[in-house]
């Protein structure tokens, strides 16, 4: 695995990311807030802020009572996405806390009275899934990926679309690394944002167009 960046340029990136997922979350928040939450100083994040608008990762739109608000423009969730994957390539701890928060997801799916999962995204998230799942009551249906060419994946089928899983399934688990953000949205569209759970480490949450969780 990859080593971890020089602490400069780590710090950086992680700040970027950090900025680039709180416009994601809420592009109405203010900048001291999105500074307190980030532990940085205000200037800095005004300064970043800057930088992403400049670099096109950022738009800026009219909001009530005399505010702006920012939205991501389709660069920057590719930004967003692309950080994301560094940073979790680049840490050493992956495996340990991809192992744990799917533990945690999948204690959280059978609390909602889902015991059989459909993974989405053939990965290394994949892997450890699956894994995880031999240690907790769901049972892992399928795995979905339209770009995978093989049909089987650690004991587990391989297909390319939910209609062809063949048969029934309680939930959708996001474990696509590369493209999580569409693939979460995507199965949010067709089963709803209660059947579609997503560890933490991937900075998932529904969009506003698909409503809240």
């Amino acid at each position: 695995m990859a080593g971890t960046l020089p602490t400069e340029e780590n710090n950086s990136d992680r700040l970027v990311l950090g900025l680039l997922t709180s416009v994601e979350t809420d592009g109405a928040r203010s900048q001291r807030r999105i500074a307190a939450e980030l532990g940085v100083a205000l200037g800095l994040v005004n300064a970043y802020l800057k930088r992403a608008i400049k670099k096109g990762f950022v738009k800026v739109g009219q909001a009530p009572a005399r505010r702006y608000a920012y939205y991501l423009t389709p660069q920057g969730f590719s930004e967003k996405s692309r950080l994301t994957i560094a940073y979790l390539s680049s840490s050493f701890s992956l495996f340990r806390q991809a192992k744990e928060e799917y533990g945690q997801t999948f204690d959280r799916a059978h609390a909602l009275g889902f015991q059989r999962i459909v993974l989405t995204g053939k990965s290394d998230l994949c892997e450890i899934a699956i894994l995880c799942a031999v240690d907790s009551p769901i049972s892992i249906v399928a795995v979905v990926d339209p770009d995978e060419t093989a049909t089987r994946f650690i004991g587990v089928n391989v297909v390319p679309s939910y209609d062809a899983v063949g048969e029934p399934f309680d939930a959708v688990v996001v474990t696509h690394l590369m493209r999580a953000r569409s693939t979460f949205d995507h199965a949010v569209a067709m089963f709803g944002a209660e059947r579609v759970l997503a560890p933490d480490l991937l900075g998932l949450r529904p969009s506003q167009k698909n409503g809240a969780a």
